[in-house]
């Protein structure tokens, strides 16, 4: 019964090889467009950060012509006003989700691409077959370089956008506050508004009533 379940585990765990090395060619891919996108926003927060101070120095949605691309938190709360921090806390959490899975399930991608052969390599090793020791091997070391690389790749960026997102959230944060007050002070005379008109309209009628 052991001895089944061992050999059914053993032919299992096989076919698990082509879609990992499949997957991990894919995050491979993905890295490098990760790369690309880093670069492209670095090389746009460069040019578009004085638009960046200029939206500091000036009110929520007050110039919605500025061009804050490379700064995403700022440039949703420029064009939303009204948006809370707690909103763009979940924004930025959106913004890193991407790399941040990518530079942690590529290693564990890569070991499991590093196990697998290594029961073939074993069982040549006993029946002395050095050739198919060596092609196993080849494809355990690659697997867990490639791994290693796109979690290496991946985790950098994620760490570099994490303190571009927090930089950004910072210095948003007083904006934020004055957004919410102005929008409390509209909301407090829009109701004193609204108990004034009533107000008057109940001595009006009072009036009207008596005469």
């Amino acid at each position: 019964m052991i001895y089944q379940l061992e050999q059914a585990m053993y032919q299992l765990s096989e076919l698990f090889m082509a879609p990992v090395l499949i997957l991990i060619a894919a995050l491979f891919i993905y890295s490098l467009f990760a790369t690309g996108q880093y670069i492209m926003q670095t090389i746009q927060r460069k040019q578009n950060q004085q638009q960046f101070y200029n939206l500091l120095n000036s009110e929520l949605g007050e110039n919605k012509a500025l061009n804050l691309v490379g700064y995403p938190l700022s440039q949703l709360a420029n064009n939303h006003p009204r948006v809370s921090k707690d909103q763009l806390d979940v924004n930025a959490l959106t913004q890193l989700e991407g790399v941040r899975n990518v530079s942690r399930l590529a290693p564990m991608l890569g070991l499991i691409a590093t196990m697998v052969p290594m029961g073939p390599a074993l069982k040549g090793l006993a029946d002395g077959n050095i050739q198919g020791i060596s092609e196993n091997l080849i494809v355990a070391f690659s697997a867990v370089i490639f791994g290693l690389v796109i979690a290496s790749i991946t985790f950098w960026i994620a760490c570099v956008k994490k303190r571009w997102l927090a930089e950004e959230l910072v210095a948003l944060t007083p904006l934020l506050q004055e957004s919410k007050l102005q929008a409390l002070q509209m909301m407090n005379s829009s109701e004193s508004t609204n108990t004034k008109n009533k107000v008057e309209a109940s001595i009006q009628g009072a009036s009207n009533a008596a005469a």
